[in-house]
């Protein structure tokens, strides 16, 4: 069922932008040290920024959108302090994928997310945007804290 505040393409995808007051360089650490990558996300079993790099993360399960706590990914681009692209999937939600690009501004850098490819007419997968959505956000700060202790 669609949601009619949103447009077909805004049900597709997430997309934030958020400034942090500290350099690409500082940013990029804390997307892709696996250690501080868990801190703000979810725990992994072994991210590397290399193309082609398979991992998973997991958390708590999510039973009203039949999630199981696991999200299988790939690493699919990387660009240093500029770019990681990952696959997104998880058992019975879809496979999507989640983009940082990362543009110096002044002093910091501003983090722009991109998590693509949701079915705008599938129930679950609108909830699961709505979820992550509203989660994103709170992330993208947290990310912006660890940069700053580094």
């Amino acid at each position: 069922m669609a949601d009619d505040t949103t447009t077909t393409e805004e049900r597709r995808a997430i997309r934030l932008d958020q400034f942090v007051a500290h350099p690409p360089a500082k940013v990029w650490r804390a997307l892709t040290e696996p250690e501080l990558l868990a801190r703000w996300l979810m725990p992994n079993d072994g991210f590397k920024a290399e193309v082609g790099q398979r991992f998973t993360f997991t958390t708590k399960p999510k039973k009203q959108v039949g999630f199981d706590g696991t999200v299988h990914c790939e690493v699919l681009e990387i660009e240093p302090e500029k770019l990681l692209r990952i696959s997104w999937g998880a058992r019975g939600q879809g496979d999507w994928t989640v983009t940082w690009r990362l543009e110096p501004e002044g002093r910091g850098t501003r983090i722009f997310l991109d998590h693509e490819g949701f079915d705008p007419d599938d129930e679950v997968q609108q909830l699961s945007r709505r979820i992550m959505g509203g989660g994103w956000p709170r992330i993208l700060d947290t990310i912006g804290a660890i940069a700053a202790e580094l």
